[in-house]
C-alpha cells in the first residue's frame, strides 16, 4: 500500500504578477476617499434619532391604552 512510501508533498504552483498600469499614489486616494466614505456613513442624522422617539411614545401610548 501507499503507507511507507517517502513521497514529498505537492505544493501549489507560485506566480509573481506585476501589473502594467498600477500608480500607488491614485490607490492612496482611493483607499482614503473611502475611508472618508465609510466615516460618513456612521454619521446619524439628528432626524433619526427624532424617528425613534417618536416610535417609542406612540409604542408606549398603544401600550398605555390597550390596558398594559
Amino acid at each position: 500500500m501507499g503507507l511507507f512510501l517517502n513521497k514529498r508533498k505537492v505544493k501549489p504552483r507560485s506566480f509573481s504578477y506585476e501589473p502594467r498600469y498600477y500608480d500607488p499614489s491614485r490607490d492612496e486616494s482611493l483607499k482614503r476617499r473611502m475611508r472618508i466614505q465609510r466615516y460618513a456613513r456612521r454619521r446619524r442624522s439628528p432626524l433619526a434619532l427624532l424617528y425613534l422617539a417618536a416610535l417609542l411614545f406612540f409604542a408606549f401610548y398603544i401600550y398605555n391604552a390597550l390596558g398594559g
